[in-house]
């Protein structure tokens, strides 16, 4: 008994360390799952493998958002709102530390959530982000390597009035950044006493600094993602009361056109958690959308093949490079599903 003393006493302390307090760890790969995939149609097996489970590989956030795969040093980016911070996640290291503060800079205290949201790389190989707390589209004015908290705006107000606050965005193979803005990042949402626009857009921000008004037909725009030809925009719309993902085609000139009803889950809305939020489109184009229950797998027919269960509300989702891989930010968890 004696002899194995160190072993005990090792162990203990690893158990401690692991399960001490409410700050984010990591999660060993493969040791914990969670949730399930739900198959709707037997096509869903030619995208994954029904039998995979969703790895936990990081978990005790506020409010994980925004993945984002950063091929080039071969690591995850992923908000975590209410903290105003942006962890880094890789097999090596695990979950880290990676910005702070992501989305709010300023020094007089405010209510809301502050923290970035969507996080792209731009074409550039920039950090681009969704600023909550400073209200705009923002670039790191540094390395993705050597981050620090210098951001330059992209875009911050439309006719003068500021943005209510920017929740995600993707660009456009122009240069163009087609982003969402919804209330959710003010303290008092759609009748907070500082929002200055009286509606919810989608807007573009072109290379030169214009901002252009989209649409202002929906009551909550959230997630966006184009189709690999470009030629289509899809948007979520994360109202309870209208839980519904648009499609619209996109124009030469960059605009909009003929928006119309993707898929409606407003049904489903209540039976699990979740709402669409965030979304990605795979280079055959196939749509996963978060929403009502967890990951909705979605032709381009509309047809749905299959939702990744979680039991979580799922905010967003990003693949890695050859798409092998689709990580996905579930509340206090950072989720891996292997394809």
């Amino acid at each position: 008994m004696k002899g194995n003393a160190p072993i005990l006493i090792c162990t203990l302390l690893l158990f401690m360390f692991n399960n001490c307090g409410d700050s984010p760890r990591n999660t060993e790969p493969s040791t914990e799952t969670l949730g399930f995939i739900e198959m709707h149609d037997d096509e869903l097996g030619s995208i994954l493998n029904p039998d995979n489970l969703p790895e936990i590989i990081g978990e005790g956030f506020d409010w994980s958002e925004g993945p984002v795969w950063v091929e080039e040093h071969g690591f995850l980016l992923f908000s975590d709102i209410p903290n105003n911070m942006i962890y880094q996640w890789s097999d090596e290291s695990g979950v880290i530390p990676y910005l702070q503060p992501s989305g709010y800079t300023g020094s007089e205290e405010r209510g809301g959530e502050t923290g970035s949201n969507g996080l792209i790389i731009g074409h550039n190989g920039e950090l681009l982000l969704c600023q909550h707390g400073d209200r705009r589209i923002a670039v790191m004015d540094a390395p993705l390597n050597n981050p620090a908290p210098e951001f330059s705006t992209l875009a911050g107000s439309y006719m003068g009035n500021r943005f209510n606050s920017p929740n995600d965005l993707v660009q456009h193979s122009s240069g163009s950044i087609y982003f969402t803005d919804p209330p959710y990042g003010l303290a008092g949402y759609v009748d907070d006493p500082t929002k200055e626009l009286d509606f919810q857009g989608v807007f573009r921000v072109d290379p030169d600094g214009t901002v252009t008004l989209l649409t202002d037909e929906l009551s909550r725009p959230n997630g966006l993602a184009f189709s690999p030809d470009e030629s289509l925009l899809f948007v979520a719309n994360s109202d309870p009361g209208r839980a519904i993902w648009m499609v619209y085609d996109v124009t030469e000139n960059g605009g909009i056109a003929n928006g119309r009803l993707f898929y409606d889950a407003t049904e489903h809305v209540g039976e699990s958690p979740g709402l669409p939020d965030g979304m990605k489109v795979n280079r055959e184009g196939i749509v996963f959308a978060t929403g009502p229950g967890g990951v909705w797998i979605i032709k381009p027919d509309a047809t749905v093949l299959g939702i990744i269960r979680t039991g979580e509300f799922v905010s967003n989702v990003a693949f890695n490079a050859d798409e092998s891989i689709l990580f996905m930010t579930a509340d206090s968890y950072l989720l891996r599903l292997s394809l």
